[in-house]
């Protein structure tokens, strides 16, 4: 089965060579599970001719805003559309799961409560999971249609389910304890309270649920469902 990655961002160039970009993170995040990738990076302007170049996509993670403005957001929005209008399976991973919801209808804002960062752990469809985050924005309003299958105190709308079309999550599953490190190491000083680094940089030996959730990101592709 191929699967489109719609790139939305590129990892910080200090970071690529211990990490790869956003495309190799996911490719093996992905890996084993009869997935092939192709790799469109719309936030340089590269689009794929429509939505059946892919029998699925994969929206990315971005350091950009779903609600800022710029050239590739509205085509981005647009062939969100023309994904979910074919049934084609898609996936959304923080700015994927923001922008995917923004696009069909829901509302994206900066959170007033300011950041999650690191280990968290959420109860999607059920099952209780720990996976890491790196996120100020949040999806506030969902799009008709739209279900939440895992929420927090924190986080309202962690996930989202919209039928057998798309399903969304806002944490990272596909970022490994050396990416995460880098993170709070590089980019978290000065930019989020030190105690909430603090607090991440003291997990990170802790582990994580992302096998799992890899799992459900196969099955969705490949039979519409997460479980």
């Amino acid at each position: 089965m191929k699967i489109g990655i719609l790139q939305t961002g590129h990892v910080a160039d200090d970071l690529v060579a211990g990490n790869g970009d956003y495309p190799e993170i996911f490719a093996n995040f992905l890996s084993g599970r009869g997935l092939t990738f192709e790799t469109f990076a719309v936030v340089d302007g590269q689009f794929p001719d429509g939505p059946d170049d892919a029998d699925g996509w994969l929206i990315t993670g971005s350091r950009f805003g779903a609600y800022e403005d710029h050239p590739w957001i509205v085509p981005l929005e647009q062939l969100i559309r023309e994904i979910y209008a074919l049934g084609r399976p898609m996936i959304g991973v923080c700015f994927g799961h923001q922008i995917i919801a923004q696009a069909l209808g829901g509302k994206v804002e900066k959170f007033a409560g300011g950041w999650s960062i690191g280990r968290n752990t959420y109860e999607i469809n059920g099952e209780a999971m720990n996976l890491n985050a790196w996120h100020q924005d949040q999806v506030t309003v969902l799009p008709e249609g739209a279900k939440t299958v895992s929420g927090t105190d924190f986080c309202k709308h962690a996930a989202v389910l919209y039928g057998d079309r798309a399903f969304t999550i806002q944490p990272h599953p596909e970022i490994n304890r050396t990416y995460i490190k880098d993170l709070l190491e590089t980019r978290a000083p000065g930019v989020v309270p030190e105690a909430l680094r603090q607090s991440a940089l003291a997990q990170l030996d802790s582990t994580t649920d992302s096998a799992r959730l890899a799992e459900m990101f196969a099955l969705f592709f490949t039979e519409r469902k997460i479980a």
